[in-house]
């Protein structure tokens, strides 16, 4: 049974085991967003803290999720920001990141429209899986749609990553040219779960 540890923040770490695997192309991403922001000193200082080498991250290798967490938790630490607001600014960064990395037909495909891409969101990931076949994505759902607002319930057995859900709802705001507001709630009982409450609209 897995256990967890907060950091700075509230961010749970889990300490025992980790079940699960990423690709490198999420690690990557995170260096990305730090040297693009903050500098290649300010990346060394945060891959030295977390234990990393000095050695790039290979999109198609995995890697234990520990790797990413332990990346975050040196990123609070060494930028002074809680983790959950270094999660969100990845979340809006991972959109822009994975459109640009080669992945931008298969995001094309996913929706023309903002809540289009929502309701597909578990599509896109089965098609991901053909390139990954290792993932293990989260499942969304979307439910109370109206023409402005809609709930989106997020699923996944990585702890704590809540804020990366409100930044990529942003990434595509930015994506779709609409302003979007995101209230979240975490839902206990038989499939705990966070449930945003998401209203959008088109900007001037």
């Amino acid at each position: 049974m897995d256990r967890t540890a907060p950091i700075r923040g509230g961010f749970p770490v889990p300490v025992l085991r980790y079940a699960t695997c990423v690709y490198g192309l999420i690690n990557k991403a995170v260096e990305g967003l730090v040297r693009s922001r903050f500098g290649d000193d300010a990346w060394n200082r945060i891959r030295a803290r977390a234990g990393l080498p000095d050695e790039p991250f290979i999109g198609m290798e995995q890697y234990p999720d520990k790797t990413t967490y332990d990346l975050v938790g040196a990123a609070s630490a060494e930028l002074g920001a809680p983790a959950e607001a270094i999660l969100e600014e990845f979340g809006v960064y991972w959109v822009k990141y994975t459109a640009e990395a080669g992945y931008g037909d298969l995001m094309k495909s996913a929706g023309r429209s903002f809540p289009e891409f929502l309701r597909n969101l578990d599509q896109l990931h089965t098609r991901v899986r053909l390139s990954f076949p290792h993932l293990a994505p989260p499942s969304f759902s979307v439910s109370d749609e109206t023409e402005s607002t809609l709930v989106l319930s997020y699923y996944s057995s990585r702890p704590g990553l809540a804020p990366l859900v409100v930044g990529l709802l942003r990434g595509l705001g930015d994506r779709f040219n609409v302003d979007v507001a995101a209230r979240g709630e975490r839902v206990e009982g038989e499939r705990p779960h966070d449930r945003f409450h998401v209203r959008w609209s088109a900007r001037s």
